[in-house]
Protein backbone atom coordinates (compact mmCIF):
# COMPACT_ATOMS: atom_id res chain seq x y z
CA UNK A 1 0.00 0.00 0.00
CA UNK A 2 1.41 3.31 -0.77
CA UNK A 3 -0.18 4.00 2.55
CA UNK A 4 2.55 2.30 4.38
CA UNK A 5 5.20 3.98 2.42
CA UNK A 6 3.55 7.72 3.61
CA UNK A 7 3.63 6.50 7.04
CA UNK A 8 7.06 5.42 6.61
CA UNK A 9 8.41 8.82 5.55
CA UNK A 10 6.34 10.48 8.80
CA UNK A 11 8.31 8.11 10.99
CA UNK A 12 11.63 8.66 9.45
CA UNK A 13 11.15 12.75 9.42
CA UNK A 14 10.41 12.39 13.25
CA UNK A 15 6.79 11.19 14.22
CA UNK A 16 8.59 8.16 16.39
CA UNK A 17 5.17 8.23 18.17
CA UNK A 18 3.53 5.96 15.72
CA UNK A 19 7.31 3.91 14.80
CA UNK A 20 6.11 0.42 15.96
CA UNK A 21 2.21 0.60 14.47
CA UNK A 22 3.72 1.52 11.24
CA UNK A 23 6.49 -1.22 11.24
CA UNK A 24 3.31 -3.65 12.45
CA UNK A 25 1.78 -2.97 9.66
CA UNK A 26 4.19 -3.23 7.12
CA UNK A 27 4.35 -6.28 7.82
CA UNK A 28 1.24 -7.27 5.92
CA UNK A 29 2.51 -4.74 2.84
CA UNK A 30 2.89 -7.66 0.71
CA UNK A 31 -0.98 -8.77 1.09
CA UNK A 32 -3.10 -6.75 3.18
CA UNK A 33 -6.32 -7.58 4.21
CA UNK A 34 -9.14 -4.91 5.13
CA UNK A 35 -8.41 -5.40 8.86
CA UNK A 36 -5.44 -3.82 7.98
CA UNK A 37 -6.77 -1.10 6.06
CA UNK A 38 -8.80 0.12 8.31
CA UNK A 39 -5.94 0.04 11.05
CA UNK A 40 -3.68 1.92 8.70
CA UNK A 41 -6.71 4.74 8.48
CA UNK A 42 -6.79 4.61 12.14
CA UNK A 43 -3.04 5.81 12.38
CA UNK A 44 -3.93 8.95 9.66
CA UNK A 45 -6.50 9.71 12.05
CA UNK A 46 -4.57 9.70 15.14
CA UNK A 47 -2.34 11.78 13.12
CA UNK A 48 -4.39 14.50 11.69
CA UNK A 49 -5.70 14.60 15.69
CA UNK A 50 -2.32 15.41 16.88
CA UNK A 51 -0.69 17.27 14.24
CA UNK A 52 1.58 19.30 16.01
CA UNK A 53 4.08 17.07 18.10
CA UNK A 54 7.10 18.36 18.54
CA UNK A 55 10.85 16.85 19.08
CA UNK A 56 12.68 18.75 22.12
CA UNK A 57 16.42 18.56 20.69
CA UNK A 58 17.79 19.18 24.41
CA UNK A 59 21.41 19.62 23.81
CA UNK A 60 22.28 19.42 28.37
CA UNK A 61 24.10 16.44 29.37
CA UNK A 62 21.32 14.10 31.18
CA UNK A 63 22.29 12.80 34.73
CA UNK A 64 22.98 9.72 34.40
CA UNK A 65 25.29 7.43 37.57
CA UNK A 66 28.32 6.78 35.77
CA UNK A 67 28.90 2.86 36.13
CA UNK A 68 32.34 1.61 36.68
CA UNK A 69 33.05 -0.37 33.24
CA UNK A 70 33.97 -4.48 33.64
CA UNK A 71 37.78 -5.45 32.42
CA UNK A 72 36.83 -7.41 29.68
CA UNK A 73 40.56 -7.80 27.52
CA UNK A 74 41.14 -10.97 29.35
CA UNK A 75 38.52 -12.65 27.74
CA UNK A 76 38.22 -10.73 24.35
CA UNK A 77 41.83 -9.60 23.95
CA UNK A 78 41.00 -9.17 20.64
CA UNK A 79 38.53 -6.33 20.73
CA UNK A 80 39.06 -3.09 20.29
CA UNK A 81 36.79 0.05 18.45
CA UNK A 82 37.20 -0.02 14.86
CA UNK A 83 38.21 3.71 14.11
CA UNK A 84 38.01 5.13 10.19
CA UNK A 85 41.31 5.48 8.79
CA UNK A 86 40.20 8.95 6.94
CA UNK A 87 38.28 10.79 10.06
CA UNK A 88 38.54 13.88 10.69
CA UNK A 89 39.84 15.81 13.95
CA UNK A 90 36.56 16.01 16.42
CA UNK A 91 35.61 19.38 16.97
CA UNK A 92 33.48 21.15 19.41
CA UNK A 93 31.58 19.83 22.45
CA UNK A 94 31.42 16.52 23.14
CA UNK A 95 28.18 14.12 22.73
CA UNK A 96 27.18 11.69 25.62
CA UNK A 97 25.38 8.60 23.74
CA UNK A 98 22.25 6.86 25.72
CA UNK A 99 20.30 4.06 24.44
CA UNK A 100 17.43 2.46 25.77
CA UNK A 101 16.44 -1.21 24.58
CA UNK A 102 13.46 -3.31 25.47
CA UNK A 103 11.77 -6.55 24.18
CA UNK A 104 7.66 -6.81 23.49
CA UNK A 105 8.17 -10.34 24.29
CA UNK A 106 5.76 -12.56 22.24
CA UNK A 107 3.82 -9.64 21.30
CA UNK A 108 2.90 -11.36 17.73
CA UNK A 109 -0.43 -13.40 17.81
CA UNK A 110 -0.39 -15.34 15.26
CA UNK A 111 3.78 -16.35 15.27
CA UNK A 112 4.93 -15.74 19.00
CA UNK A 113 7.82 -12.83 18.00
CA UNK A 114 9.29 -10.40 20.10
CA UNK A 115 9.28 -6.91 18.56
CA UNK A 116 12.54 -4.99 19.58
CA UNK A 117 12.46 -1.22 20.04
CA UNK A 118 15.15 0.87 20.40
CA UNK A 119 15.74 4.96 21.32
CA UNK A 120 19.04 6.67 20.59
CA UNK A 121 19.75 9.76 22.25
CA UNK A 122 22.69 12.57 21.77
CA UNK A 123 22.89 13.99 25.39
CA UNK A 124 19.00 14.74 25.71
CA UNK A 125 18.05 14.67 21.66
CA UNK A 126 16.82 11.71 20.58
CA UNK A 127 18.55 10.71 17.12
CA UNK A 128 17.57 6.96 16.13
CA UNK A 129 14.33 5.24 17.15
CA UNK A 130 13.94 1.54 15.89
CA UNK A 131 11.31 -0.93 16.28
CA UNK A 132 11.16 -4.26 14.14
CA UNK A 133 9.74 -7.73 14.41
CA UNK A 134 12.33 -10.16 15.44
CA UNK A 135 13.18 -13.13 13.05
CA UNK A 136 13.53 -15.68 15.44
CA UNK A 137 10.96 -17.26 18.01
CA UNK A 138 12.27 -16.80 21.50
CA UNK A 139 10.97 -18.97 24.34
CA UNK A 140 11.89 -16.94 26.96
CA UNK A 141 11.88 -13.20 27.84
CA UNK A 142 15.73 -12.85 28.48
CA UNK A 143 16.49 -14.40 24.73
CA UNK A 144 14.43 -11.92 23.42
CA UNK A 145 15.72 -8.63 25.66
CA UNK A 146 19.34 -10.12 24.20
CA UNK A 147 18.51 -10.26 20.91
CA UNK A 148 16.98 -6.28 21.20
CA UNK A 149 20.46 -5.40 22.80
CA UNK A 150 22.38 -7.00 20.18
CA UNK A 151 20.44 -5.03 17.68
CA UNK A 152 20.65 -1.80 19.66
CA UNK A 153 24.32 -2.20 19.85
CA UNK A 154 24.55 -3.01 15.88
CA UNK A 155 22.68 1.11 15.92
CA UNK A 156 25.09 2.20 18.13
CA UNK A 157 27.67 1.31 15.88
CA UNK A 158 26.65 2.68 12.69
CA UNK A 159 25.59 6.10 14.92
CA UNK A 160 29.41 6.81 16.29
CA UNK A 161 30.78 5.92 12.68
CA UNK A 162 28.60 8.33 11.47
CA UNK A 163 29.89 11.13 14.29
CA UNK A 164 33.08 10.27 14.05
CA UNK A 165 33.40 10.97 10.03
CA UNK A 166 31.61 14.12 11.21
CA UNK A 167 33.81 15.23 13.44
CA UNK A 168 31.70 14.69 16.33
CA UNK A 169 33.71 14.39 19.60
CA UNK A 170 31.99 11.45 21.74
CA UNK A 171 32.31 11.80 25.74
CA UNK A 172 33.11 7.93 26.70
CA UNK A 173 30.85 4.72 26.09
CA UNK A 174 27.07 4.89 25.27
CA UNK A 175 25.23 4.43 28.53
CA UNK A 176 22.40 1.45 27.52
CA UNK A 177 19.42 1.05 29.82
CA UNK A 178 17.12 -2.09 29.84
CA UNK A 179 14.51 -2.97 32.08
CA UNK A 180 15.55 -6.71 32.39
CA UNK A 181 17.47 -7.31 35.25
CA UNK A 182 18.43 -10.84 34.11
CA UNK A 183 20.32 -9.34 30.95
CA UNK A 184 22.68 -6.52 33.17
CA UNK A 185 23.74 -8.87 35.50
CA UNK A 186 24.86 -11.45 32.92
CA UNK A 187 26.18 -9.48 30.16
CA UNK A 188 28.15 -7.61 33.13
CA UNK A 189 29.41 -10.31 35.37
CA UNK A 190 32.32 -12.28 33.63
CA UNK A 191 31.51 -15.36 35.35
CA UNK A 192 28.52 -15.72 33.11
CA UNK A 193 27.65 -18.16 30.29
CA UNK A 194 25.04 -19.20 28.02
CA UNK A 195 24.15 -22.20 26.74
CA UNK A 196 21.75 -21.77 24.04
CA UNK A 197 23.66 -20.68 20.90
CA UNK A 198 21.60 -18.04 19.53
CA UNK A 199 21.54 -15.96 23.04
CA UNK A 200 25.44 -16.90 23.41
CA UNK A 201 25.85 -15.38 19.76
CA UNK A 202 24.39 -12.40 20.85
CA UNK A 203 26.05 -12.28 24.53
CA UNK A 204 28.79 -12.28 23.43
CA UNK A 205 28.78 -9.90 20.62
CA UNK A 206 26.97 -7.53 23.35
CA UNK A 207 29.87 -8.13 26.21
CA UNK A 208 33.01 -7.80 23.17
CA UNK A 209 31.58 -4.41 22.11
CA UNK A 210 34.09 -1.53 22.88
CA UNK A 211 31.27 0.87 22.58
CA UNK A 212 29.34 -0.18 25.73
Amino acid sequence: MQLIGILRWLVELGRMDVCAEVSMMSWYNAMPRVGHFHAVLHLFGYLETHPSCEIVMDSAYMALTDIPKSEWHEFYPWAKEVLPPDMPEALGRAVKIVMFVDASYASNLVTPQSRTGVLILLNHAPIVWYSKKQNAVETSSFGSEFAALKTGVELVEGLVYKLQMMGVPIDGHCHTLVDNNSVVMNASRQESVLKKKSNSVAYHYVRSSDLI
